[in-house]
């Protein structure tokens, strides 16, 4: 074969090794665009936020196996008043199961760090009392939505319940002794939750969503209130030492009030909304304002020798 035959062959083998290139491009990009498996894991590779890297403070003072208490003093608007009250923050750093979503008893590679608050309100509306307690467990990553959210409210006409679990998509069952509410579950989208906030406010304030945004009401206002399950359009601001969340179509507003330093503590909050039915129905602001903060290993303070502790909280 001379020297010219070979240069044509040598270049008819390249034309066809880059039609072939090409042409496996194409079907690798068809590929990708038809198979939902892979553009769904490209989708999340891309939206997902790096991962917070505590610092030496952030670990000296949440995994030290104490947990933070503080207390509040609370003016809870109910039935068109303002009842007095207290009102209790309890945050814990804990390992969590993600299948079946509680907090682990022994260790495993494959747990999550949770950063987990348990809030809990006590007043009273004339001779009935009311107690609600609300839990959010919140990965210490800071790059996810809230792994669960649980409330419950109990008061003498019956107690409801409500909880959110994350899997593929938001999970939410509630039961209530309402007719109208029964028992339900139902399936939404991910979205914010505003119980997550108060515990990524903790992490990383700056972090917080801001803006325009949507946001699944926290799970004490949606039962108090017999409101629908869903992310509402909310109007986020970030200021210097508070955090502000409204709510146009419910005319609510709620204001997180913390420390600009290390740790971040939350030293109130004020929350409007239209409170009260028919013609006692007015706009109402609850407010809380700190009164004290301990760290304890609360769960082995239960004797009567330990009840001093509430004192040093100012909860009776």
């Amino acid at each position: 074969m001379d020297n010219s035959v070979k240069s044509i062959a040598v270049f008819v083998s390249f034309i066809c090794a880059f039609v072939i290139a090409i042409s496996c491009k194409d079907d690798l990009a068809k590929q990708k665009s038809e198979n939902p498996v892979i553009a769904k894991a490209e989708i999340k590779s891309e939206t997902l936020k790096p991962a917070f890297q505590p610092s030496k403070d952030f670990n000296e003072y949440w995994y030290t196996g104490k947990a933070e208490i503080s207390s509040y003093k609370l003016e809870q608007a109910r039935y068109g008043e303002i009842r007095d009250g207290k009102a209790v923050l309890v945050f814990v750093t804990e390992d969590f199961l993600p299948e079946i979503q509680v907090k682990a008893d022994n260790y495993s590679k494959d747990n999550i760090p949770v950063l987990k608050l348990n809030a809990t309100k006590n007043f009273n509306t004339g001779i009935y009392p009311y107690s609600i307690m609300q839990s959010t467990f919140y990965p210490v990553s800071n790059n996810k939505h809230a792994l669960k959210v649980s409330a419950s409210i109990q008061e003498w006409c019956g107690h409801v319940y409500a909880q959110l679990n994350n899997r593929d998509n938001f999970e939410i069952m509630s039961h209530s002794y309402f007719q109208s509410e029964a028992d339900q579950e139902l399936t939404l989208k991910k979205s914010i939750t505003e119980n997550q906030l108060w515990t990524q406010l903790r992490i990383n304030p700056q972090s917080l969503p801001t803006g325009n945004i949507k946001a699944i009401p926290s799970l004490e206002y949606m039962r108090l209130k017999h409101g629908k399950f869903g992310a509402y359009d909310a109007k986020a601001e970030l200021k210097n030492n508070s955090y502000t969340l409204f709510y146009p179509d419910l005319n609510r507003t709620l204001t997180i009030n913390f420390n600009q330093e290390f740790p971040h503590d939350i030293l109130g909050w004020e929350e409007t909304f239209r409170d009260g039915y028919g013609p006692n129905a007015k706009l109402l602001t609850t407010k809380a304002t700190k009164i004290k903060t301990i760290k304890s290993a609360y769960w082995s303070k239960n004797s009567n020798a330990d009840k001093g502790l509430r004192k040093t909280l100012g909860l009776k």
